[in-house]
């Protein structure tokens, strides 16, 4: 079982800075660290009545990463597989990247955008609070 928990978010005015981060642990494997670094790492938004959005994604090599149109250029993941931990550095924040982050990880055999986007990720985060307000 893998257990996932996010940190970073709060209030922050528009055009300003979050880093999340995302913390795995599991309680059945002897070498957790060479599990969490097989796995990729996926973070996902969401607004109250809407869908869950992807926002960006991290290969489990740290190689590749992608990222919805809405964040390029402003959204950074990365990740420290010494640490069992991901990260999604957010700048320049804006009033709609407003929502509930949440990060998730699985084993992906496929590749590209679409790919890491509609991946059905086995293991999820409770999720934290960005809010972007003047």
């Amino acid at each position: 079982q893998v257990q996932l928990v996010e940190s970073g978010g709060g209030l922050v005015q528009p055009g300003g800075s979050l880093r999340l981060s995302c913390i795995a642990s599991g309680q059945t494997f002897s070498n957790f660290a060479s599990t969490f670094a097989s796995y990729s790492v996926a973070w996902f938004r969401q607004v109250p009545g809407k869908d869950r959005e992807f926002v960006g994604a991290i290969t489990w090599s740290g190689r590749s990463t992608y990222y919805t149109d809405s964040v390029k250029g402003r959204f950074t993941c990365s990740r420290d597989n010494a640490k069992n931990s991901a990260y999604l550095q957010m700048n320049s924040l804006k009033p709609e990247d407003t929502a509930v982050y949440y990060c998730a990880v699985d084993k992906v055999y496929c590749s590209g955008y679409e790919c890491y986007a509609n991946h059905d990720y086995d293991h999820w985060g409770p999720g934290t609070q960005v809010t972007v307000s003047a």
